[in-house]
């Protein structure tokens, strides 16, 4: 595709939104408002939660309020986009507007895919190298994997977002570029250029894939050493509290990663537009919601830190947070 004379580097985007034939705007409104507010409520509760209560010190507890801070911030830079164009037709976006969307975006679903991978090894070690846990898993190791995830993150999104600076974008007549999406995510964006993307293509399936496979990998060397530990052990309780801890984080982690491997990592001509919406909203609408739900309403330790906490605000109405 050659670029016409009035294409440009910052044209103004407009979303076309969710796909066409659907449910109409004003029931899927209410429905994605619910969903965003509770994904944002549920992850700071649990934030809260694990700061307030200090019998959720271990790691695992201390990795969760990490993952629950990027999963509040991905919701929220991609949510009220959507809720925007439900309730205005016309969802117009500047260039600097959507390119800054496009890096927080990908700054916290890169960091997202990351911290569960620490979870996994979290888990790993847990079960796998238990009188070795406190020595290799404590705070200060948390907080620099964490920093990690989050350098790592950084990179990428910069990056991405520095492939997408030299491209440029034909609109109509009064310059508007439409992208069918309901935010400004990565293959719209290359797809709707008429400049040569290449480069950008290329960064998607080499660079990307590394960012999926490597830790792809390590989840499942994790949870092989897991699931051979398990079998190892002789008492039906041990079995089965093993298999709860990991159940909710293994199914978290298949349902992420699977509809990311399904968005980003295929031909761009393989899959439509509205294919790739409906796996953009588990991404950024479902997940974030899920993640506190499965994690606390799984985990018998966070119901009783919750427990704890609505007895104590019961009983003192005027409960100071730390």
């Amino acid at each position: 595709m050659s670029c016409s004379s009035n294409a440009s580097h910052t044209p103004t985007f407009l979303l076309v939104g969710l796909w066409r034939g659907g449910p109409p705007n004003h029931l899927l409104f209410p429905l994605f408002l619910v969903a965003y507010v509770a994904a944002v409520m549920g992850n700071l509760m649990l934030v809260l939660l694990i700061s307030w209560d200090s019998q959720l010190g271990a790691p695992m507890y201390y990795l969760l309020r990490g993952l629950s801070v990027v999963d509040a911030g991905q919701a929220t830079v991609t949510l009220p986009q959507l809720l925007a164009h439900l309730v205005s037709p016309q969802s117009v976006i500047p260039a600097a507007r959507c390119l800054a969307q496009f890096f927080f975006f990908y700054l916290f679903a890169v960091t997202d895919t990351l911290v569960v991978v620490v979870m996994a090894l979290d888990h790993y070690v847990a079960i796998c190298d238990p009188l070795h846990y406190s020595a290799l898993m404590n705070h200060h190791v948390c907080d620099c994997l964490m920093a990690s995830c989050l350098i790592l993150s950084l990179f990428h999104s910069i990056l991405h977002s520095g492939l997408l600076l030299p491209l440029q974008w034909a609109g109509d007549s009064g310059g508007t570029v439409y992208i069918p999406h309901f935010f400004c995510d990565h293959w719209p964006l290359v797809r709707a250029s008429c400049s040569n993307t290449q480069y950008n293509v290329l960064a998607i399936f080499l660079e990307g894939s590394l960012f999926v496979t490597g830790p792809c990998a390590l989840i499942l060397f994790s949870y092989a050493r897991i699931a051979a530990a398990i079998f190892r052990l002789h008492s039906a309780a041990g079995h089965w509290r093993a298999v709860s801890t990991c159940s909710s984080h293994l199914t978290m982690v298949c349902f992420l990663y699977g509809t990311v491997i399904w968005v980003y990592f295929q031909s761009p001509s393989h899959n439509s537009p509205e294919q790739d919406m409906a796996a953009a909203v588990m991404y950024t609408a479902i997940t974030p919601l899920a993640n506190p739900f499965v994690y606390s309403f799984r985990n018998k330790n966070v119901k009783n830190a919750l427990h704890r906490l609505l007895s104590s605000s019961r009983v003192n109405p005027q409960l100071d947070w730390p």
